[in-house]
């Protein structure tokens, strides 16, 4: 029996966008949906987006400031509130969408028969979706890839039979369509704008046949009689290319170059040195193949064998490596960072427009790259906050009159930072670029690079914090408080019944704060730099409200212990310190750590974790308690409730960061690495009594490999990129030996400290 590791694959071609496949090379995307007769791919590139750039900050927002704080202070939450939305919401209110690049259809005459044998797939080892069918008695197959390596989408057609393939190809963008025309007698070129201001895009279509002929008729490049066919794409805009028709050309020209067979190879090659650096196997190595019998079932078939509760952990391991996937294809050196949805968007008007919401979403993104050696896909987010500095900027001086820099909840591909949008419980958030700059810290954290850390991450992470120190007030009992701001989109009811959004010092807000002046301080102490920079953050984080449990035994997730108006509500923003922040912890912080687990359950109890991404940032959380039994209920939750057939995430509609999510709470369940320690295997639940997970990275310049047998740890390899102390949790007392040669190490309060050298390898096992 055939078998299917990490594939995804189905007996029959998608009949809607969540059943087609995903390609991509990071910023030239495609959706395969395999029908027979008239294939249609769906295409993206990452720069078209509608409109451009605004200046949009409100410009009575500074004036009316302190108004709407001394309201809020007052208790007058419907006059702050309706002030608030007049002064201080930006105009235009809302940013414009990404948008997709068209359609490619080809229509194969002859073929709109019932086939045989049709089988379709994704394989994430070599990132290549297939299509094969038998009609008539000839076979015919298509491949699929986006490559990095040519930065061009291949298609390629053959057939067992000679001469035949017949068939029609062209370029549609409905409702937007601006027709194509012709480039020599193979290549077809689309081309148009995004509106007002918006970028200027083309993409070009180069057919090449073995065997028949290629002519031009109409708009159509018409196929005939071919043994064998490749169709290059190419699509560019004015964001990259002054001219993005001769972009496009030369792409498809210089690909036209290589046979297939070398484009072929030099995709993989490319992909499969990210992609294999981590391999994930749940069950016993010695029964492997006995035991993923049933990975030879449609991937829709199992999800919905899971839905009926049924036990699948080769379908974890599918999922785990699909988020990886979906990461290597859309977030790479050079390209966009992941929007909502990555880079595969079918709609001119998606919802949320698909931007980049970052006051949870983008930075889910991007929990699994560190930790699942997929660093450099980190680097597009780092390059969106660049692009945010000079906009942020001005943010934080015409809204808040402050320095530094600062960013509400949503920005696009011009980095704009304005207050977007028009519901309060939404947009008046400036903690945005707070968060952001956090994920340059946590790249040095694991990769330890001293001058990424000065020349990039420290400079960024200092400007969010300068505006933060300027933007806080301090209250009539010497606390320092953000505001006016919110608990992401959760609405609060005061005694009186008023329902509100807008406050002062939500939880999250301080959390961030803390986290990121921590932060500040030890890069500082790091670079040997900012001495009174230093001293003005700790004097204010002496000042900073703490973390405060309530009523309910729950944290705290407003400045006073409001109720919650919708006790089930998605965000669970009130944890941040949980995850992914680190001031909650089960052994450092116990009562904290309970009054999360009752946070937890009280949104669950009400409905929580209906939505995909709420449901993976779930799964982070009691990952981080070390609650791995419960941690795999709400796995199987995302895959049984939350995951489309060809296993994006639902939302819904389709949200990527639920995959993204999924992939880091898995990671979570079997490594952690806060708090200046590594934790093996801390919430490994009963289901998975055997597995192994190797290349794994952990914070402190650590690659990990772990094997377990009977749920407990068999051996672990820890390599160390520095010398120095290395801090391991472990529920019993571990060998540590290089070489086979002994190492010297103390184990006392659940913790084993042995010193390590650079560049070298280091077995922990009972």
């Amino acid at each position: 029996m055939q078998r299917r590791e990490y594939k995804l694959w189905y007996r029959d071609a998608a009949k809607r966008w969540p059943e087609a496949l995903p390609i991509g090379n990071g910023r030239l995307g495609g959706m395969i949906f395999g029908t027979v007769s008239q294939e249609k791919i769906q295409l993206n590139e990452d720069t078209v987006w509608y409109g451009g750039p605004k200046k949009a900050n409100g410009s009575d927002a500074l004036r009316h400031l302190p108004e709407v704080r001394r309201l809020l202070m007052e208790g007058k939450q419907r006059e702050a509130e309706h002030l608030a939305r007049m002064a201080l919401m930006s105009a235009p209110k809302y940013l414009h969408p990404y948008q997709p690049l068209g359609d490619l259809l080809f229509y194969l005459p002859g073929h709109d028969r019932t086939p045989e044998h049709y089988d379709r797939e994704l394989d994430l080892s070599t990132a290549t979706a297939r299509v094969s069918y038998v009609l008539d008695g000839a076979r015919y197959e298509r491949e699929y890839f986006s490559s990095a390596a040519d930065q061009v989408l291949v298609v390629r057609l053959t057939s067992d039979r000679p001469g035949g393939l017949t068939f029609g190809a062209h370029l549609m963008r409905r409702p937007f369509d601006s027709g194509t025309h012709r480039a020599g007698n193979d290549t077809i070129v689309m081309d148009g704008e995004c509106g007002k201001d918006g970028v200027r895009f083309a993409a070009a279509v180069k057919a090449i046949a073995e065997g028949g002929a290629v002519r031009m008729i109409g708009d159509f490049i018409s196929v005939e009689n071919a043994d064998r066919v490749t169709l290059l794409v190419a699509a560019n805009t004015t964001f990259r290319h002054a001219d993005p028709e001769q972009a496009s050309l030369a792409q498809v020209e210089a690909a036209a170059l290589k046979p297939y067979e070398q484009l072929k190879r030099e995709h993989v090659a490319d992909y499969a040195r990210y992609f294999d650096r981590v391999s994930f196997r749940l069950g016993p190595a010695a029964s492997l193949l006995a035991a993923r019998e049933q990975d030879d079932r449609p991937t829709d078939e199992r999800l919905e064998a899971m839905q009926e509760g049924n036990e699948d952990p080769g379908l974890v391991e599918l999922y785990f490596q699909f988020g990886r996937y979906l990461l290597l294809s859309c977030s790479r050196p050079g390209t966009l960072a992941a929007t909502l949805q990555g880079i595969w968007n079918d709609s001119y008007t998606p919802s949320w427009e698909s931007k980049f919401t970052i006051n949870i979403n983008t930075e889910m993104n991007y929990w699994p790259a560190e930790v699942c050696h997929l660093e450099e896909c980190h680097e597009p987010l780092f390059d969106l906050i660049e692009r945010m500095r000079p906009s942020g900027r001005e943010t934080a001086r015409t809204v808040y009159g402050c320095g530094g820099f600062a960013a509400h909840h949503n920005t696009n591909l011009w980095g704009d930072t304005h207050i977007e949008g028009i519901l309060v419980s939404a947009s008046i958030w400036p903690l945005g670029a707070a968060w952001l700059s956090l994920h340059l810290w946590e790249h040095y954290r694991f990769g330890l690079d001293a001058s990424f850390l000065a020349d990039r991450a420290y400079p960024v992470m200092k400007e969010a914090a300068q505006f933060l120190l300027e933007y806080m007030i301090e209250d009539g009992q010497g606390r320092l408080l953000t505001g006016p701001s919110i608990s992401p989109e959760n609405k609060f009811v005061l005694p009186d019944g008023t329902r509100g959004n807008l406050c002062m010092a939500p939880a999250m807000d301080t959390q961030i704060v803390h986290t990121l002046f921590e932060a500040c301080l030890s890069a500082a102490s790091v670079l040997q730099t900012d001495e009174p920079f230093r001293e003005q953050l700790q004097a204010a984080m002496a000042k900073l409200p703490p973390i405060r449990i309530g009523k309910h035994g729950q944290i705290m997730e407003w400045l006073e212990d409001y109720d919650e108006a919708e006790p089930g509500h998605r965000h669970i923003s009130q944890l941040f310190a949980l995850h992914p922040g680190e001031r909650i912890h089960p052994q450092r912080t116990p009562e904290l750590a309970q009054a999360a687990r009752r946070t937890l359950e009280r949104r669950l109890a009400h409905g929580g974790g209906h939505t995909g991404w709420s449901r993976a940032w779930i799964i982070n959380f009691w990952s981080r308690l070390g609650e791995g039994d419960i941690a795999y209920e709400n796995v199987k939750a995302l895959l049984a409730k939350s995951t489309y057939p060809n296993l994006f995430d639902a939302h819904p509609p389709f949200q990527i960061d639920g995959n993204f999510g999924g992939t880091a709470g898995i990671a979570e369940m079997l490594l952690q690495s806060h708090g200046g320690e590594i934790a093996l295997l801390p919430a490994l639940p009963q289901a998975w009594p055997d597995g192994e997970v190797t290349g794994l990275r952990a914070r402190g310049g650590y690659g990990v490999d772990i094997r377990w047998t009977g749920g407990r740890l068999d051996h672990a390899v820890l390599q160390a990129k520095r010398a120095g102390v290395c801090r391991v949790r472990a529920p019993q007392e571990l060998r540590v030996t290089e070489d086979g040669t002994a190492v010297a190490a103390v184990y006392a309060d659940g913790v084993l400290e042995f010193e390590v050298s650079e560049g070298r390898s280091y077995t922990l096992a009972p």
